[in-house]
């Protein structure tokens, strides 16, 4: 394009709105005389055959304006619209059926702007999609059936709730399985305008017999494309690690096997990554060591183990089974801190005084020798339960323990006095049998050692953080972003309606705000719900190459450091410590990891994720097969949340389901969206989130997870005055679904349609809508020994967090 072109363009496109004439533009440019006339004409005609400006209707030359396009995630519906989600600060685009080009659930794809959203409205903008960018679902698994139809084998069926409305054929060129076998199959035509709701493909691998135990959970496993079998080079290098310490190993290191070291975790751990000790200083402060299992040592960056542990990310914990990060021979091996055993480790020592801060610090690699591999239930009984049996048995440990619950108490005021998050969601632990079956849903016990530990972790977390901050080297962190303050403006709303204040500045928005709103409703009925809300309303913690805090912690600093087992960037964190030990902190040095540490953050980010998405499909399938067994069984229930299509409830075992409004006969219900509440027209019953209801279980269906139950007793709902205005056009008869919940879909479980007997969900990313723990790192850290589970402590923030 020539110069004169370029002028001409941006004047246009200055005033994009306007047309103009050749004389007026060359009045514009200043080329009045009739030699320059010449080249404008010329400069405006190629500038039409390129397409760069339009004549008009009166001969005047416009610029040429193309639609805006963004890139974002399809998320689809079951009625054949779609939104796209492109920026977390802005409304989703909503795309109409027929401009969605058959994307799918989870696609990346371009969109159109067709109308900008309305000023002052929450209304989004409304898009066309012009390009699928790729394709979220590559392959699908589900129960095999034997079919005779064209060139077709057979169908399989899907089990995945975003798929419900497809139907996938099998093609002749791969495998061919037999009856009910759940299969693995690659996809080669996806849905189109020949066939909106058809997809193919060849199998390429038989899971197993859908009847044989365990082959539920792995179908959910290769559902999420989670690597569960380790190659072989992965293996041949595992194996060839020796099984303990050489001397050799032992040289630069401070060797720290006389001091009083303990691993503190649940029955079932074998794979035991971190070792406390701590003792009263003769200043009055409280030396605090926390020794972690060195996994760098034997993992050397760039080995087949290595890349393999960047693939997977994590380890993923299921119902009755765990997937390693790494092969159980260093996971339950060399890298355990096994009792009595010489390990490897890096040890980070503090010395913090009696206000909980941390006055001195040193990092380095060390030899060490666990004395005692106790459990939570064992401190528990000694710190809490006082059993002087336990007490007898563990005399020599026993004044330790006491220090360590002294420090813990010091550290956790500390914490809180800087606006720290506390939350304590209940959890579930599922109990099953031999062949898979759940028989149990338990809640987990979380006592004073468990968030001991959980405040040893977050302080050497936290410490490690600063230290290389401040040494101004490339690091990885764990953060937490500010939440976004539309978000909180409609929390603090929402509280407004249960009558809770949130004071505060809203757009600056601090910690201890939060803090505040859950202390105000500790131990009473509404408090999982404020939780619950609280946490839909922030951002989700991830991994970063640059440092900008840790919200819900109320940190300055912070990283992951304390999991190397079974959390990639808790590798990562250690092979830079390791790499500035020796390397100094030159610029050569610094280079080393820069430019690959954002790819290592946002890899372990989705990796985390997955991990998460797979741990919560297991749950929620075992939940619905334990609940199968009880169908027709009233419960004790409280409403977790209200939609235009009925209530979402939450049993004391955790389960939670529907009560579809179809199922409220009692009266016709509207849904009052200012005090997201369900109002009955005649008789004025009001349900509301954290009412308890009791309920009655009238469907389950294991493979689409869905637990639906209706209400006994309605009539003992309490009564409202409040009545919900006639112009309200979001009621729900129960023959329809439930709209779009608010711009962001933040607060609603999801829409559900009941048409063929089937339901779909949009959710806020959880599969029921309910955003976990997870999100901001205040999950639990569990481990896995032989299919048993067990719980690791909490870090207020991170999901697993030691």
């Amino acid at each position: 394009m020539t110069q004169l072109q370029l002028e001409i363009l941006k004047r246009l496109l200055d005033h994009q709105e306007l047309s103009f004439s050749a004389e007026k533009i060359a009045q514009q440019l200043g080329m009045n005389r009739a030699d320059q006339f010449t080249p404008i004409v010329q400069a405006l005609a190629q500038l039409e055959r390129d397409k760069k400006v339009m004549v008009t209707d009166q001969g005047e030359f416009k610029a040429v304006i193309k639609p805006k396009t963004i890139s974002g995630i399809f998320r689809g519906n079951a009625k054949g619209f779609g939104f796209v989600a492109y920026d977390p600060e802005q409304p989703d685009v909503y795309v109409n059926p027929d401009h969605t080009m058959h994307a799918m659930s989870g696609d990346e794809v371009e969109v159109k702007i067709l109308r900008a959203p309305e000023p002052g409205s929450d209304q989004g903008p409304e898009g066309q999609v012009t390009e699928i960018l790729t394709r979220h679902y590559e392959h699908v698994v589900g129960e095999f059936k034997n079919i005779t139809m064209g060139n077709f084998i057979g169908e399989i069926i899907l089990k995945d709730k975003k798929l419900s409305n497809f139907r996938f054929f099998v093609t002749d060129d791969g495998l061919h399985p037999e009856d009910n076998e759940i299969v693995n199959a690659t996809i080669a035509s996806y849905p189109s305008d020949d066939s909106p709701q058809i997809m193919t493909g060849m199998v390429t691998e038989v899971i197993g017999d859908k009847d044989q135990p365990g082959i539920d959970i792995l179908s959910v496993v290769y559902a999420h494309d989670v690597p569960h079998v380790f190659p072989q080079a992965v293996m041949d290098e595992a194996n060839a690690i020796p099984d303990h310490v050489l001397p050799e190993e032992k040289k630069g290191r401070k060797d720290i096997t006389a001091q009083p070291l303990v691993t503190i975790d649940s029955i079932e751990s074998k794979d035991l990554d971190d070792a406390v000790v701590a003792w009263k200083l003769d200043n009055g402060n409280y030396h605090l060591g926390v020794h972690i299992a060195d996994v760098t040592h034997y993992v050397k960056s760039g080995s087949a183990l290595d890349k393999e542990a960047f693939k997977r990310g994590t380890s993923v914990y299921l119902t009755d089974r765990v997937i390693p990060m790494l092969p159980k021979r260093l996971s339950n091996g060399i890298c355990s801190l096994n009792p009595n055993e010489e390990r490897l480790a890096m040890s980070c020592e503090m010395e913090i005084d009696p206000q909980g801060n941390i006055v001195k610090h040193e990092i380095f690699p060390s030899v060490m020798r666990s004395h005692a591999r106790m459990t939570y239930k064992a401190v528990n009984a000694i710190l809490e339960d006082h059993d002087p049996q336990v007490i007898k048995e563990y005399e020599e440990l026993v004044p330790m323990f006491e220090t360590m619950g002294e420090l813990h108490q010091i550290l956790l005021k500390h914490r809180h006095d800087r606006g720290a998050i506390d939350f304590d969601a209940p959890e579930a632990k599922i109990i099953v049998d031999e062949e898979g079956h759940p028989t149990d849903i338990q809640l987990r016990e979380r006592g004073t050692s468990e968030r001991m530990i959980e405040s040893f972790m977050l302080a050497a977390n936290e410490t490690v953080a600063e230290h290389y901050y401040k040494l101004h080297v490339p690091f990885l962190y764990r953060i937490h972003e500010t939440p976004d303050a539309d978000r909180i403006k409609s929390f603090a709303e929402l509280l407004s309606v249960f009558g809770i204040e949130m004071k505060g500045d809203l757009k600056n928005v601090k910690p201890k705000m939060l803090q505040d709103v859950l202390k105000s409703v500790a131990g009473k009925p509404e408090e999982q719900m404020v939780q619950v809300m609280m946490l839909r309303s922030m951002q989700q913690a991830k991994y970063a190459d640059e440092e900008v805090g840790h919200f819900g912690l109320g940190a300055q600093y912070y990283t992951h450091f304390t999991s190397p087992i079974r959390r990639y960037p808790d590798e990562m964190v250690h092979r830079l410590i390791s790499w500035y030990a020796e390397n100094g902190t030159t610029e050569k040095a610094k280079a080393k990891y820069r430019d690959w540490l954002p790819e290592v953050a946002e890899h372990t980010s989705v990796t985390e994720r997955r991990g998460i998405d797979t741990e919560r499909d297991v749950d929620s399938m075992k939940k619905a097969e334990y609940m199968e067994d009880h169908v027709g069984e009233t419960f004790d229930a409280v409403v977790s949340s209200v939609m235009k299509f009925g209530l979402f409830v939450a049993l004391e075992n955790t389960v939670e389901g529907l009560i579809h409004i179809s199922v409220m006969n009692d009266d016709f219900y509207e849904y009052l969206e200012s005090n997201m509440a369900l109002v009955g027209r005649r008789h004025h019953h009001i349900f509301q989130i954290g009412q308890p209801v009791k309920v009655k279980l009238i469907r389950v269906d294991k493979d689409q997870r869905e637990v639906d139950f209706e209400l006994v007793n309605p009539e003992e709902a309490p009564t409202t005055k409040l009545r919900v205005p006639r112009k309200n056009d979001g009621r729900f008869n129960g023959r329809g679904r439930g709209s779009r919940d608010d711009k962001h879909g933040r607060f609603g479980h999801g829409e559900r349609d009941k048409k063929d007997g089937k339901r779909s969900y949009r959710s806020n990313g959880n599969g029921n809508g309910r955003r976990s723990n997870h999100l901001f790192d205040r999950g639990p850290s569990r481990r896995h020994d032989g299919g048993k589970r067990s719980q690791r402590g909490r870090n207020n923030g991170d999901r697993r967090s030691r």
